[in-house]
């Protein structure tokens, strides 16, 4: 069994800050900065692309007031508000869940760059991506 049901059904302990019968946000056990938080569905789904559009809904919406809630608390300046999809991009329990990770200031334990890739035709990958 996936260690995020394990947390959902109460078989594993975990620090949990809100719960209701759909979704569970909990502590997580790496705090990246103090208040890192992960929200997860109680039902099993691989990754954010994988989640049922209402449950998605729902879960979005709750991580947004659970967000606000941690700020209020906590003093953070900003959040990053993620999800990792598959491990090519850092996921690493396959369950879907949203990491609200609060910010204090720019020498916090937080680290995120983006850089800038090789340049692209925008108007081809356009035309390719279009939905």
């Amino acid at each position: 069994m996936c260690i995020f049901c394990s947390i959902a059904d109460g078989s594993i302990p975990a620090h949990k800050i809100y719960e209701d019968d759909h979704i569970v946000a909990f502590l997580d056990i790496a705090q990246v900065t103090k208040g890192h938080t992960l929200v997860i569905p109680k039902r099993h789904y691989e990754h954010f692309l994988a989640c049922d559009n209402e449950l998605l809904s729902y879960l979005m919406l709750k991580a947004q007031i659970i967000g606000n809630h941690i700020m209020n608390k906590t003093g953070a300046k900003g959040m990053h508000i993620l999800s990792n999809i598959n491990e090519a991009a850092g996921q690493s329990v396959a369950h879907f869940h949203v990491h609200l990770i609060p910010r204090y200031d720019a020498q916090d334990a937080c680290q995120i760059h983006f850089a800038q890739s090789e340049p692209q035709d925008l108007a081809i990958l356009a035309k390719q991506l279009a939905v």
